[in-house]
């Protein structure tokens, strides 16, 4: 397993806002709190699961969200809404 800072525009090293690597799937963690983590089922589809109360908890949450998804809130919400990406307690 590997953890590393996420950083930001400039290149800079973010604190509080960490990717974390394992064979198996990848976690965004923001502060203490697992926002996303991203897996592959058994055909080899990557999952997508995002906590359901921290998804979207703060303008610094979703701006790291959305660097680590490559995408916009509105984007992660049309496919929460889809049923593509499943909301869960990632954090109990």
């Amino acid at each position: 397993m590997k953890v590393s800072n996420m950083t930001n525009a400039r290149g800079n090293t973010v604190p509080n806002q960490f990717i974390i690597f394992d064979s198996e799937f990848t976690i965004f963690q923001s502060y203490d709190s697992v926002i996303v983590k991203t897996d592959f089922d058994d055909d080899g589809n990557r999952r997508v699961k995002l906590d359901d109360y921290y998804w979207n908890y703060s303008v610094t949450t979703s701006k790291y969200r959305n660097q680590f998804l490559g995408e916009t809130t509105k984007e992660t919400q049309k496919k929460i809404d889809s049923g593509e990406y499943l909301l869960t307690d990632l954090n109990g």
